[in-house]
C-alpha cells in the first residue's frame, strides 16, 4: 500500500487538497468493489491540526502533523492562493520536512502554483517544472535556476512531479494513478471524474502578455516597439540600430530579460493578436494571417500550432462563440 501525504499548507486552495484526496479514495473504493485490497493510505498532513482555507471561509482538519509522519511514499503539494512570498514564509517549516522525506525515498508532486513551495525545497534545481502559465513570470524571477516549462501539463523527473495550471492538476493525479495502479484503473477514473486523460499541454489556454518585470530599459523599449508594430516587418538589426546596441548585445539581453529570443517574442505577439481575432471576429483565416503580418499560410499555421497546440481553424472552433454556436446541434442551441 502506498502512503500518500497531501499537505495542507496555510493559504492552500481547498480544491487542490480535496480533489486528490477524493480521486485517490475512489481508487480504493474501486479496488474494494473488485474484491481487492486498497492501494492507498491517504492522509492530510499539516503543521497544525486546523488550517484555515479560502480566506477563513473553511477550516481543514488535518489527519496528522508533519512532525509525526515518520515516512511516506508520495507527497502532494497543493496550489497556494495569494502572495507567494508570504505563503512561503508561512509554510517554511514544510521545506525541511519535504526534503527529509525525499531523502528517505518519498516522491514529491506539486499541483499548479504549489510549484513555488516545491522549488523552495531545491528539489527541482536544474530540472523541469510546470506551474500555472499566469504565474510563469513570477516563478522565473524567483527561481531562475529551475527549468520552467510553462506549456506542459505534467513533468516527471526522477520521482519529482509537477502540473500545469488550475484543474489540470487532475491530469497529474491520473498520471500517478496509472503509474501506481495501472492504465485500466486510470482510464476508469478519467471516465468517473470526466477528465481528459491524454491532455498534455496548457498551451491552448495561455494568454501571452510579455515579460516586463525586469529593469532592462532598452529591452522594454524593444518589446513595446514590437507590440506596437508587429504587423510590419521588424528585423533584429533594425531594433539594434534604434536602441544604439550591437545585435549580439541586444539578443543576449533580450533573452535574459524575457526568456524569449527576439524572434520568439515577435512570433508570440503576432499569434496572440491572431488568437484574439479568431476568438472575436468572423474574418477568415487568411484575413487574420495578413492582419498580424504573415504572408505565408504554411508558416502561419505551423507557428500558430507550435505556440497554441491547435491549428487556427481548431482554435476558432473551440473559442469563437459564433463558430461554436453554429457547430452545436439545433437542440442544444434552442435549449
Amino acid at each position: 500500500m502506498k502512503n500518500i501525504a497531501i499537505l495542507v499548507p496555510k493559504g492552500a486552495i481547498l480544491g487542490s487538497v480535496e480533489g486528490p484526496r477524493q480521486v485517490f479514495t475512489e481508487v480504493n473504493k474501486l479496488m474494494q468493489s473488485m474484491g481487492k485490497p486498497s492501494l492507498f493510505e491517504v492522509k492530510l498532513v499539516g503543521l497544525t491540526r486546523e488550517v484555515s482555507a479560502a480566506g477563513g471561509i473553511y477550516t481543514v482538519f488535518t489527519d496528522v502533523l508533519a512532525q509525526d509522519v515518520k515516512k511516506t511514499d508520495l507527497i502532494i503539494i497543493p496550489a497556494l492562493d495569494g502572495d507567494m512570498l508570504l505563503n512561503l514564509q508561512h509554510n517554511q517549516d514544510f521545506i525541511p520536512w519535504i526534503r527529509k522525506q525525499h531523502d528517505k525515498g518519498a516522491e514529491v508532486a506539486s499541483l499548479c502554483v504549489g510549484a513555488f513551495l516545491l522549488a523552495s525545497t531545491g528539489l527541482v534545481t536544474g530540472k523541469q517544472c510546470a506551474t500555472h502559465w499566469m504565474a510563469a513570470n513570477d516563478f522565473r524571477r524567483m527561481f531562475p535556476e529551475v527549468n520552467l516549462v510553462e506549456d506542459k501539463i505534467i513533468t516527471d523527473e526522477q520521482g519529482i512531479y509537477s502540473s500545469g495550471g488550475a484543474f489540470s492538476y487532475l491530469n497529474l493525479i491520473l498520471y500517478l494513478i496509472e503509474k501506481y495502479a495501472g492504465r485500466e484503473v486510470a482510464v476508469f477514473m478519467s471516465k468517473a471524474f470526466q477528465i481528459e486523460i491524454e491532455r498534455k499541454s496548457q498551451s491552448p489556454f495561455m494568454i501571452f502578455k510579455g515579460q516586463k518585470e525586469h529593469e532592462d530599459e532598452p529591452v522594454k523599449k524593444a518589446q513595446e516597439f514590437i507590440e506596437q508594430h508587429f504587423q510590419e516587418k521588424i528585423s533584429i538589426d533594425q531594433l539594434a540600430s534604434m536602441l544604439a546596441l550591437s545585435r549580439r548585445n541586444l539578443e543576449r539581453r533580450f533573452k535574459k530579460a524575457t526568456a524569449n529570443s527576439i524572434v520568439e517574442y515577435l512570433q508570440r505577439v503576432k499569434i496572440e493578436a491572431a488568437k484574439m481575432s479568431l476568438e472575436n471576429s468572423r474574418e477568415n483565416i487568411n484575413e487574420v494571417m495578413y492582419q498580424v503580418g504573415y504572408s505565408d499560410p504554411k508558416a502561419f499555421r505551423t507557428t500558430f500550432k507550435r505556440i497554441t497546440g491547435l491549428s487556427p481553424l481548431q482554435y476558432r472552433s473551440k473559442y469563437n462563440f459564433a463558430a461554436a454556436t453554429e457547430a452545436a446541434p439545433l437542440s442544444a442551441r434552442s435549449a
